[in-house]
């Protein structure tokens, strides 16, 4: 086992905590807003932990672009659709609160 299936095995780890948490958030957090940034932040930075670890594992450019396109879609997405969600509860005046 060289550096970089330890490095790579530490990322995926990590990233599968981050995702791990970002789930518990979505189900603990009481309100919309909450919700939001618990379902964004970590997750997303799970996900690139987790491409991290594919492309540590294989090195190669071959495995770069197909990484590169995802992680640059999981960005973009995300970020947009967090944005769209909170809008829509603050223009709405719903507090996201389940009772």
């Amino acid at each position: 086992m060289n550096a970089l299936d330890v490095a790579a095995s530490a990322c995926l780890l990590t990233g599968a905590a981050l995702a791990f948490v970002a789930g518990v958030g979505l189900v603990r957090f009481p309100t919309l807003l909450d919700r939001v940034h618990a379902g964004t932040k970590p997750q997303v930075l799970g996900v690139l932990l987790v491409l991290l670890a594919m492309w540590l594992h294989r090195p190669t450019w071959t495995v770069a672009g197909p990484v590169l396109l995802v992680a640059v879609a999981q960005v973009v997405t995300v970020s947009v659709a967090g944005y769209i969600t909170a809008r829509a509860a603050y223009l709405s005046d719903d507090d996201g609160v389940n009772r």
